[in-house]
């Protein structure tokens, strides 16, 4: 669908994009989170950031907006991903408590993603990966050790230890992936 492109630089114009897109940009990060909290706060910094910087949009249909608010969103994330410790730390230290959802609307993001169908996939693709990859992913992804610290404790190269955790990686990769996962369901 074509639109003007200073569509999106009105407060009318954005929030139509916004609730074109919006479900999509939540699903987006709820996959990639599996955690729908966290998934809503990302969308919702997401859709602050992109109505904050709306003038500097030049797109001139709904799916270039659909890839500016992508490109967004995988920037929150990343950004989230690497303060992510630190300020998990920070709020257990300062003893913050952060709002969390409903049941309802917890359960209702869930569905919307399809995270049951996702977990079960990543654990299915878990369980049939070689016991050296799970081990290799459980040290550097699950508990977040070093190359060098994986490598270490199974006795092997760090060299190595990258490649286990990378094929390991890959294959959970093909599990998430939504054109493989439907095909894995059904």
């Amino acid at each position: 669908m074509r639109t003007e492109q200073h569509a999106l630089r009105t407060r009318d114009g954005f929030a139509r994009a916004y609730d074109l897109h919006a479900r999509s940009i939540l699903i987006f990060l709820a996959r990639r989170t599996c955690d729908p909290e966290t998934a809503l706060d990302l969308a919702a910094e997401t859709f602050a950031q992109a109505f904050e910087s709306r003038r500097r949009f030049r797109g001139s249909t709904d799916e270039d907006a659909a890839a500016w608010f992508f490109a967004i969103a995988r920037n929150v994330l990343s950004r989230y991903v690497r303060r992510g410790a630190a300020e998990r730390r920070a709020l257990t230290r300062l003893g913050v408590e952060v709002p969390s959802l409903e049941p309802d609307d917890l359960a209702r993001v869930i569905e919307l993603a399809g995270l049951e169908d996702l977990r079960g996939a990543v654990a299915r693709e878990m369980g049939s990966l070689t016991e050296e990859h799970r081990d290799a992913l459980q040290l550097r992804v699950v508990e977040q050790l070093p190359y060098g610290d994986v490598a270490d404790r199974l006795a092997i190269t760090e060299t190595t230890a990258r490649a286990r955790v990378s094929r390991g990686l890959r294959t959970i990769g093909r599990a998430i992936d939504p054109t493989t996962i439907h095909e894995r369901l059904t």
